[in-house]
């Protein structure tokens, strides 16, 4: 027997080798004790990892709801921006380019689409109010939507989009309405 590692086979060698496999006493068994403590430890990493997964998929939902539902304020708003922004008498006094926002947040962020939400006659409806500004110095203006359930789609559709002109001199140009 040969305790080095294996060499080639010379000239003259048949090519018979034997191996010694050495048993390790040091392995030692692992008591009962142990056992269960290793199997604790497992369940709670799994635990830990569903909880994550549970997490991550909520987080998931939410933002997926928020960015592609139809009955979101922000997807609402962007519909009605559009609406405005293709609008020939909204061009006419603001200019080609309108840009809209929100209210403005304390770091002074223009995002938040002022929104309400409410039930009427069994029918899900919602206001929303946002602010434009065109091309034009000084044109402003404020926009109201509000949107209502229809009961046979299941959808959020239009009821009316008019702006209110801030500046002089101050009219509404209404857009839709289908009240």
């Amino acid at each position: 027997t040969r305790a080095g590692p294996p060499r080639a086979a010379e000239a003259g060698d048949d090519g018979k080798h034997v191996s010694v496999q050495r048993h390790r006493k040091d392995e030692t068994l692992l008591s009962a004790a142990q056992k269960v403590k290793e199997a604790g430890r497992d369940v709670t990493y799994f635990i830990v990892v569903l909880v994550g997964i549970g997490v991550t998929g909520g987080l998931f939902y939410v933002i997926f709801k928020e960015l592609f539902s139809s009955s979101s304020p922000s997807k609402i708003y962007g519909d009605a921006l559009e609406k405005c922004r293709s609008h020939p008498e909204i061009i006419g006094v603001f200019g080609e380019s309108i840009k809209g926002y929100g209210e403005a947040t304390r770091r002074g962020r223009r995002q938040l689409v002022s929104h309400i939400e409410y039930v009427k006659d069994g029918l899900k409806h919602m206001r929303l109010k946002f602010y434009i500004e065109g091309s034009e110095t000084g044109k402003r203006g404020t926009v109201h939507v509000e949107v209502k359930e229809n009961p046979e789609r299941g959808r959020l559709e239009v009821r009316y989009i008019f702006v209110d002109v801030d500046t002089y001199p101050r009219r509404t140009i209404v857009i839709e309405d289908n009240r």
